[in-house]
């Protein structure tokens, strides 16, 4: 027995010794082949070498790289906020963040990390590589600076081979489902506007802040009736996915806002995005030069977002407003066709082809003066809907009263009531009287000054307008005789 033992030891001794010989001439000769050979060369002798031992392993690795191309790899965003959740007690470096709004601390994996997790009882090896490339050589979509220009970063998924069919219809479908539910847990509403320095880099064209906007449909001075209506629209909206494929329509929905000014179109956007914890993308339609810009920017934009279009009538002046741009192209043609944004090119932004290019958008137009659009942008399907935001109304005051003087009954309210249906104010300038004072009682006297200011100013705007067509008719009475007179004249003179 004690010589059997000694056999065996000597036996794996010999063995460690010879794996310890392979492996330490395996590492010389790859270090003096790194140094003296040409980068393709080492690369195709390596990967060859990679290769033939893998055929032997029951192993299979995937590879997820951060992006498909141009556009971000959806697996690859869902992969980095899952792991952050499956550190174990072998994790040695991790990296941590937290945007200011959001509620939880971001942990992802630093490079060269792994990760073992475990799906329906099979185990799953995840590594997070990250490359340094030489950047004038390779673009890098995400080149907002020169560290990410030279650095192409990837997960790596090792599991049995048996699994294949497991991860690919149940493991990585699992995943994007959880990354999803997270982020929608700790997500912070961002406002983007268009960086046209960056109007060619895909990646860079938005810039985005945490958008802290108060508004909620709960605090909006609006016709009871008509919030009612838009915020069943927005829930069937949300919950039509299947249909919109089936009946074969972009899912994606149009709202028109129109009305005077201060009657409280931005507020109603920033209530839509925080009742469906949407982003807003803010489009500033005039600095855009070509229509070829306009499908870059929606590309662009992510799923479940809103983009605004606002003053779409100022913007949007294809006669006048883009003639300069026209003016200013080249003398001699070249690209005459791309230096404005044309009628054609905004209604397929809205409902082309590309607009198909994303799920769950909502595309709002506001405008405070309705009859100036091409009736082309109006139709269903691009505006499905039309929103007309007025005056303030009774409604609107008890609401705004509520809100800023946390008063829902009061004496002086019978009285401002009648004033608002005659004064015509909006509710940006009754909120503006409102927080002027803390006092109740101060508070809604001044609205009743301002009230009765605002109806005299009408009435004189009315008087003016009555003086200025009666003096307009009786200018057009006198030019009207003194012709009959002339007419007269020269007949006399004939005869």
């Amino acid at each position: 027995m004690s010589s059997s033992a000694e056999s065996k030891m000597a036996l794996a001794k010999t063995v460690l010794s010879t794996v310890g010989s392979v492996a330490a001439t395996t590492m010389v000769v790859r270090t003096f082949a790194n140094e003296l050979l040409p980068p393709e060369l080492y690369d195709y002798l390596f990967f060859g070498l990679k290769n033939l031992f893998s055929r032997f392993s029951n192993q299979l690795t995937m590879v997820i790289d951060e992006f498909d191309g141009l556009v971000n790899n959806e697996i690859y965003e869902a992969a980095e906020m899952y792991l952050g959740n499956k550190l174990s007690t072998n994790t040695r470096r991790v990296k941590i963040s937290k945007p200011e709004k959001e509620t939880q601390f971001n942990i992802t994996l630093e490079r060269d990390e792994q990760v073992t997790d475990v799906y329906s009882g099979q185990k799953f090896q995840w590594i997070w590589l990250s490359k340094k490339v030489e950047s004038r050589d390779f673009y890098n979509p995400r080149s907002m600076n020169s560290t990410l220009r030279s650095e192409v970063r990837s997960f790596e998924l090792t599991f049995h081979k048996k699994n294949k069919e497991l991860v690919l219809n149940s493991y990585l479908p699992y995943i994007i489902g959880e990354a999803k539910l997270r982020k929608l847990e700790n997500k912070a509403i961002k406002i983007h506007t268009v960086d046209y320095q960056s109007i060619y880099n895909l990646h860079d064209i938005w810039e985005a802040i945490n958008l802290d906007h108060p508004a909620t449909f709960e605090t909006l001075a609006m016709d009871l009736e008509l919030k009612d209506k838009i915020v069943k629209d927005l829930d069937r909206f949300v919950k039509r996915k299947d249909y919109y494929r089936k009946v074969g329509k972009a899912w994606k929905r149009g709202y028109l806002m129109y009305g005077p000014p201060g009657t409280g179109k931005s507020s109603l956007v920033a209530a839509m995005a925080n009742y469906l914890n949407f982003d807003i993308y803010d489009l500033e339609l005039t600095e855009v030069m070509r229509n070829s810009d306009l499908r870059r920017l929606l590309v662009a934009t992510a799923n479940k977002s809103i983009l605004v279009v606002e003053d779409i009538d100022c913007t949007i002046d294809l006669q006048n407003n883009l003639a300069k741009r026209t003016n200013d192209s080249p003398s001699d043609g070249s690209n005459q066709q791309e230096t404005k944004v044309t009628l054609s090119g905004l209604l397929n932004f809205i409902d082309g082809l590309w607009s198909t290019c994303g799920d769950e958008r909502i595309i709002i137009f506001t405008t405070n003066h309705i009859e100036k659009l091409d009736p082309a942008l109006l139709r269903p399907g691009r505006m499905d809907m039309h929103i007309h935001l007025s005056y303030c109304t009774p409604s609107g005051f008890r609401l705004l009263a509520a809100n800023y003087l946390e008063t829902r009954e009061h004496k002086l309210f019978k009285q401002i009531e009648e004033l608002i249906e005659t004064a015509m104010v909006t509710p940006a300038e009754v909120a503006e009287q409102l927080l002027k004072e803390d006092e109740v009682d101060v508070s809604l006297n001044g609205l009743i000054s301002f009230l009765h200011v605002k109806i005299k100013e009408k009435e004189d705007a009315k008087s003016k307008k009555v003086e200025a067509t009666q003096v307009e008719t009786n200018e057009k009475k006198e030019s009207d005789e003194k012709g009959i007179e002339e007419n007269l004249e020269e007949k006399k003179i004939t005869k």
